[in-house]
């Protein structure tokens, strides 16, 4: 595992516990996402390095839909999955391209402080890649269409300054190493 991804983990984990503990001093979180909730948040970012496959400028887009499902502790337990995209371009190769769609499924546990609006959470996920390279070495060109597993792991915060609408910004490895965009509470 590499050194930032290790760093995203333990950051993800050291949120998670100051929640636990944050809750058992106060009077419960004023969370937007509860059991029921149907939150869509669309970002755009740095793209994640899948197999070391980025040697310049990355750019990552992602679609995630969550469901509200389970009261787990003090914080809320949603599934759903998630869509986008990493592109790459330059490096070695001054015509290397790299793009990869990536179709996943997600589970996030999510926790609203007392802040009326907040919402931190962190999750993984775990999907497929389609990958597309490209680029000349030399005279000859290559090019590589494949099929890879697209782990991650990441944290988020949103704040909704509307009751269905917010922003939000969002780390880790995933789709996107980081991510800002917006957030509907849709149901």
């Amino acid at each position: 595992m590499k050194r930032t991804s290790l760093a995203k983990v333990v950051l993800m984990l050291l949120l998670m516990t100051g929640a636990v503990a944050t809750y058992a001093q106060s009077q419960g979180p004023v969370t937007p996402v509860k059991v029921g909730s149907v939150i869509l948040n669309l970002g755009i970012g740095t793209g994640a390095d899948y197999q070391g496959d980025y040697y310049n400028s990355s750019f990552g887009f992602k679609a995630a839909l969550e469901f509200g499902l389970w009261q787990v502790g003090p914080g809320v337990l949603t599934l759903g999955g998630e869509i986008g995209a990493s592109s790459s371009n330059g490096g070695y190769y001054s015509d290397y391209k790299s793009h990869t769609l990536v179709i996943a499924g997600r589970s996030a546990w999510h926790y609203g402080w007392d802040v009326r609006g907040l919402d931190t959470y962190g999750g993984i996920s775990a999907g497929l890649g389609f990958r597309h390279r490209e680029y000349n070495n030399g005279n000859t060109p290559y090019s590589n269409n494949d099929v890879i597993a697209a782990p991650g792991v990441f944290v988020g915060a949103s704040y909704f300054i509307l009751p269905k609408f917010g922003f939000n910004a969002e780390a880790g490895y995933d789709i996107t190493d980081f991510q800002l965009g917006v957030v509907f509470k849709l149901n």
